[in-house]
Formats: C-alpha cells, sequence, structure tokens
C-alpha cells in the first residue's frame, strides 16, 4: 500500500480495521498465496486483500520482536526499523525516572514501536508527517492498551517549538530506498538533531549501532543495546537523561549495563590462558572491552583483537567463555586432523577480524563424529591462529 497516497493508504487501513472477517478468513484459509487471493478477491475489494495479505505475513515474521505481534498493524519497512519490544521498554524505563508528568514527544514515531512503550510510563504525544503511520501507532497502542496515554500530531517535526520537551527521536535511516549508516543523510538532518540535544529538556536519538555516531553528540551519553547477543541500537541520551558516564554497554534481556570511558582501562595483551572469553557485542562496539577485563582479571590475546582469555572461569553477562582445548597455526591440514581427532560432528566457527568464509570452511571439515565443538580463528600477538574449544553453556556451575 506504499504506493497510494498517504490519505488513500489510511482510507483504505481503516477500512481494512473494520472488516475483522477478512483477516480472520486468510489465517483460516490455505494453499499459495495465488489461490488464497484469487478466492478472497471474490468476497473482498482486491485493496483489502492484498493489504490483509501483507499484515498477515508481517504479523507472523514480527512474533520474535513483540509480544503481541498478532494484533499489530505493520508495513514491511516499519517492521524493519521498529525497536525490538524488549529495547524500548528498556529504553522506556529511563523516560520513567524524569520528573514531572509532562509527555514524551515520540518524533518520527513510524509504526509505534517505541511509543507503545513510552506510553507504559507516561503520557505520549507521537509525531509523524504520514498520516497512516500515524493511524498504525494509534491501533498499535490500543492492542497493548495505552492508547488513553497516546495523542497523535501530523507534522514535519522540524517545524515544532520543542524547547523544554521530553523527546525521542528515531531519524529515518533510508535514502531513496536504501539504508544509511551516515548520520550525515538522516532525516531529520544531522544539524538539527545536534541543536536539539541543547533545547529539548532530555532524551534521546536512535541510531544505528553500525553508524558514525562516534564524536558527533561530544555532551551526551551513547548507550550500546544488544538483545540475545546482537547489537540492535544505540541510544544518544542528553539533558537531564543523561548518565553519569560517556559510554554504556547493556545486555538484554539480562537488564545489566557496563559504563565507563573507552581510556579509563588498560589491559595486558598476554598468551592464551585456559579459557577463551568473546564479549557482547555491546561492549565492543561500547569501546569497553578493556574495562570488561579490568574489572574481571582478564586479559588481551593481540592489541587489535577483542577476544580475551584467562584461566579461570568467569560467569559474566558481557562475554560468553570457551574451554580452550587446542591452539593450531592457521594450517587447514593441521585444522582438519585435529577435528577428526575429536570426533565432531557440527562444529561453530567465529573470527571477529580474521576474515574467513565459514561455510567454506565447514564444508572441508571431517564432521562425521558426534560431538560439538566451536573453532575460533583469532590473532594472537600478530599472528593469526585456530583455536579448538567448547562451549561453556553453565559457567555459573563450572565457577563453583
Amino acid at each position: 500500500m506504499s504506493a497510494l497516497p498517504a490519505e488513500d493508504e489510511s482510507a483504505t487501513l481503516q477500512r481494512l480495521v473494520e472488516t475483522p472477517e477478512l483477516i480472520a478468513a486468510i489465517e483460516a484459509e490455505s494453499g499459495s498465496e495465488f489461490q488464497v487471493q484469487a478466492r478472497l478477491r471474490k468476497r473482498f475489494p482486491a485493496e483489502l486483500v492484498r493489504l490483509a495479505m501483507e499484515v498477515v505475513a508481517l504479523r507472523r515474521r514480527a512474533q520474535g520482536k513483540f509480544t503481541r505481534a498478532d494484533r499489530l498493524w505493520l508495513t514491511r519497512q516499519g517492521l524493519e526499523q521498529a525497536t525490538p519490544e524488549a529495547v524500548a521498554r528498556h529504553k522506556a524505563r529511563r523516560f520513567a525516572q524524569a520528573s514531572g508528568t509532562d509527555p514524551v514527544w515520540d518524533l518520527c514515531c513510524g509504526i509505534g514501536g517505541d511509543a507503545m512503550a513510552l506510553a507504559q510510563v507516561r503520557s505520549v504525544v507521537a509525531v509523524d508527517a504520514d498520516p497512516a503511520q500515524l493511524l498504525r501507532t494509534q491501533l498499535n497502542a490500543a492492542a497493548y492498551g495505552v492508547a488513553a496515554r497516546l495523542e497523535t500530531l501530523e507534522a514535519d517535526v522540524t517545524t515544532l517549538d520543542l524547547s523544554g520537551r521530553l523527546v525521542h527521536v528515531d531519524p529515518d535511516r533510508r535514502r531513496r530506498g536504501e539504508r544509511t549508516l551516515r548520520l550525515e543523510r538522516v532525516s531529520p538532518p544531522l544539524g538539527w538533531l545536534q541543536e536539539l540535544t541543547h533545547r529539548a529538556r532530555g532524551g534521546a536519538i536512535k541510531v544505528s549501532p553500525a553508524s558514525n555516531f562516534g564524536g558527533k553528540f561530544p555532551h551526551a551519553e551513547v548507550e550500546l543495546v544488544s538483545l540475545d547477543g546482537e547489537c540492535k541500537e544505540a541510544t544518544i541520551w542528553f539533558g537531564e537523561l543523561r548518565g553519569d558516564e560517556p559510554w554504556r554497554a547493556t545486555v538484554l534481556p539480562a537488564g545489566v549495563s557496563l559504563a565507563g570511558h573507552p581510556l579509563a582501562a588498560a589491559t595486558d595483551v598476554r598468551p592464551m590462558g585456559r579459557f577463551l572469553y568473546d564479549p557482547d557485542p555491546a561492549v565492543v562496539r561500547a569501546g569497553l572491552v578493556d574495562l570488561l577485563a579490568e574489572q574481571t582479571g582478564l586479559w588481551r590475546l593481540d592489541a587489535a583483537e577483542e577476544y580475551l582469555s584467562g584461566d579461570a572461569v568467569i560467569a559474566s553477562p558481557f562475554c560468553t567463555p570457551f574451554a580452550v582445548e587446542e591452539m593450531l597455526p592457521n594450517n587447514a591440514t593441521a585444522i582438519r586432523q585435529a577435528i577428526r581427532r575429536r570426533g565432531w560432528g557440527e562444529v561453530e566457527i567465529k573470527s571477529r577480524h580474521v576474515k574467513v568464509d565459514a561455510d567454506a570452511i565447514r564444508r572441508k571439515l571431517p564432521l562425521d563424529g558426534t560431538d560439538a565443538g566451536v573453532l575460533v580463528f583469532a590473532r594472537l600477538s600478530g599472528r593469526t591462529h585456530a583455536l579448538l574449544a567448547k562451549r561453556l553453556r553453565n559457567p555459573d556451575r563450572a565457577a563453583e
């Protein structure tokens, strides 16, 4: 429906909302998409069937992202760009701590991924230039039971007076249909976002963790957030919502944070110990690997490598431990022979700065056994090595 004018898209969406039997019919149907559409078009208008088919498909895709995905009104791009529910709830908790009862202005709200979470802790004004997205935000807020705490405003966010407001903004990271990682190309523009951090009372700017945010907001706190081992977002906190430290790595669903300055800690480069530790990607992107090493007694294996090592089992939510069984030169024959001796039937292949084709390597390995292992390619003292290891599933017990 994105090809329709915004007014037509809103009207068609509203018609679909008022035709719940169409959604129910799709969920009860079987057969190919073409067959389902052909049957349904005999009973419902074609434009409603197309939109309904997309909504049902997107609800299925959103199952791991939202707990009430089966009730949401989504678009493909909106779902891709929406903040995962667990991350949005994490951010909302900081907004809940702000003084007063004034609302949060959720700018460029899209389908309302953040607005739904924010409305659970305080009132929200959701702003977007697209009326169809505002309708989706309203509907999605209703799905989470927070519609009464949310109002929508159709506007160009750059025209609003946001002085003294609490704000959350999710800049559009697509340009001519393609994603951009450069903040100089987002909308609203970077200069406006930078000025907002001085004008608004406080708030957050959501950016991609892979974007070039470094140095762009020198008076703010940058929080890198990971969910289930994947870095999902960089949040620029400013004003009264800024934390005491300039950088923070938060690991979800554990809900724990590591905060500090990347240059405030330094760790030794030493030979491999009994265990290898892979820091969480949020810790790596926040530049806090040395701080993690200092707090856990671990050390680096190479000045340019984020893997850490130690001789004791450390149970930490900020890194994953592996028991190292053998260290080899980066030699394909030696690696195959070692894996054959161990009788591995499956292998997890990991690397950070060493470029490897994991699929090509796996195809050449003699994986005809029953055991499972981990093959890590890492630089140690400037040279690439292969480490054969086992993932520690219960590090808390192993540490006892």
